[in-house]
């Protein structure tokens, strides 16, 4: 269903695809998951993408199950992360794939370095979008 491979004229990515293609006759679009916990506020202390980033997994693995998917079925990944710094995005990158959530990221997968986000001391965001069987 969901077909996941590198050309041998890119250079070879570090875990996840460079194309995807899925034969699903559904998709699930899931709205971006943010780091909030079920009272609706932005977990951790100021600055901790590591607590955020938990979060976002939890969040992540909640709506995936909620639409009848698994972190095998995600076809394409956006994760956005406030900083600059290839080092908190690379930080953030490893607890991801160390995670559950961790076969989202084998599929088309990109992850930015952004200014802000929607709510106040927001760090972290994932956009995924999955094949449903």
């Amino acid at each position: 269903m969901i077909d996941k491979f590198n050309p041998p004229t890119v250079h070879e990515p570090s875990g996840y695809s460079h194309v995807t293609i899925s034969s699903a006759g559904r998709l699930a679009h899931l709205a971006g998951q943010c780091p909030l916990d079920l009272a609706g506020e932005v977990v951790g202390a100021p600055g901790d993408h590591h607590a955020q980033t938990a979060q976002v997994i939890t969040n992540c693995l909640a709506v995936l199950a909620a639409a009848g998917a698994e972190p095998d079925d995600v076809v394409r990944s956006i994760v956005y992360v406030v900083s600059p710094d290839s080092t908190v995005l690379a930080a953030v990158w490893d607890q991801l794939m160390e995670s559950p959530l961790a076969g989202a990221f084998t599929s088309a997968s990109t992850l930015l370095g952004v200014a802000s986000l929607g709510y106040r001391g927001q760090l972290i965001e994932i956009d995924l979008t999955a094949a449903l069987s």
